[in-house]
């Protein structure tokens, strides 16, 4: 059964659009399965950006945000190969379980005025 996932790259800020595509191509080959022969829903690439740490002597990446649908399984081999590639500087795999909750409701000063006042 396909889990929803997300999957931010920080890719090494020397590589051109075209290497990082090919990088994510392959990477994401590795998910295919026969329920679902497609498993990136969205890919968006967030560019070059400073990071607030030196990563292997870089200061800057290349972030790209991708959501993904595939089997569990599948998620062993490929951060295995995310892993040993030199042109990641960082990855993180997260499950995707939709929006996140909202609060309920918020006291404001208002509310708090008439406590005190009872």
């Amino acid at each position: 059964m396909a889990r929803k996932y997300e999957v931010v790259y920080i890719f090494d800020s020397a590589l051109t659009e075209e290497q990082i595509n090919e990088k994510l191509a392959r990477f994401h080959a590795l998910l295919v399965t026969d329920e679902r022969p497609e498993p990136v829903t969205s890919t968006n690439a967030w560019g070059r950006r400073t990071l607030a740490y030196p990563i292997a002597g870089k200061d800057a990446g290349y972030y790209v945000v991708v959501q993904l649908e595939t089997a569990p399984a599948s998620l062993t081999e490929f951060e295995r190969i995310v892993g040993l590639d030199d042109g990641v500087l960082r990855y993180l795999v997260v499950v995707n379980e939709g929006e996140a909750p909202r609060p309920v409701g918020v006291a404001t000063d208002k509310d708090d005025d008439d406590e005190e006042n009872d």
